[in-house]
């Protein structure tokens, strides 16, 4: 359809379509265009026409658009850094909402529970995460420490940057938890010498490793479950 999002019906509209009969019947383009709010004056590109460019330029799929940074956004015709910027800051809400907020004594019984926890945060990042959590002698959290960000190697995650913190907080024992931004989350040979020189370190202080936990796309592995810890 031609012409300005004004000039439609007003049942054709997304925003009064979505207040009529909810957001459920609108679809992806029409969520976008609500986001972005208006179209490309110079190609008369409605908002509707702009956020379905926008998602077919990130293959049809909203999660390559909601992991793209703002320069990957703003690079497409028509977006701008205000329009890139509406956009992310809508996934990262969505994100946000999805995570539930982990809270001091919280326990995790299962490495499931972990990977529940963790996979909306991570499932989508382009970068690898790793990060410690805390706990006191109940296997209660204390708290969560990231240790670094980037590709591991056992420079940057050396016990004294997973081990001090949990000093500091008389810390008993600590799950290790990082993500996998390929979405396999199969243990590389770094991966496995990581652990281990960690448990080694862990026993010498007395602050027992429970279990590490590689988060993937769907699917997560513990040490544990798999004998590797």
């Amino acid at each position: 359809m031609s012409g300005g999002i004004k000039e439609w019906p007003a049942d054709e509209r997304p925003r009064e379509k979505m207040q009529k009969s909810g957001a459920a019947t609108l679809s992806d383009a029409e969520l976008v265009a609500l986001i972005i709010r208006s179209g490309d004056p110079s190609t008369k590109q409605s908002a509707i026409d702009l956020g379905r460019e926008l998602i077919k330029h990130f293959g049809g799929n909203l999660r390559e658009l909601g992991s793209a940074d703002i320069g990957e956004i703003c690079a497409i015709k028509g977006m701008g850094l205000a329009k890139a910027t509406s956009v992310k800051a809508a996934f990262s809400l969505a994100t946000r909402f999805q995570a539930r907020k982990l809270e001091r004594f919280d326990r995790f019984t299962s490495p499931r529970q972990v990977f529940d926890y963790f996979h909306h945060e991570f499932r989508d990042s382009r970068k690898e995460y790793f990060l410690t959590l805390l706990l006191d002698g109940k296997n209660r959290i204390i708290r969560r420490v990231q240790v670094s960000e980037g590709s591991l190697n056992q420079s940057i995650v050396h016990p004294r940057e997973v081990f001090i913190p949990a000093v500091k907080e008389s810390a008993a024992a600590v799950i290790l938890v990082h993500n996998h931004p390929t979405g396999d989350p199969a243990p590389s040979s770094e991966d496995i010498a990581i652990t281990r020189r960690l448990k080694e370190a862990g026993e010498i202080i007395g602050i027992k490793v429970l279990d590490h936990i590689i988060i993937g796309d769907g699917e997560y592995l513990s040490f544990v479950e798999r004998g590797l810890l």
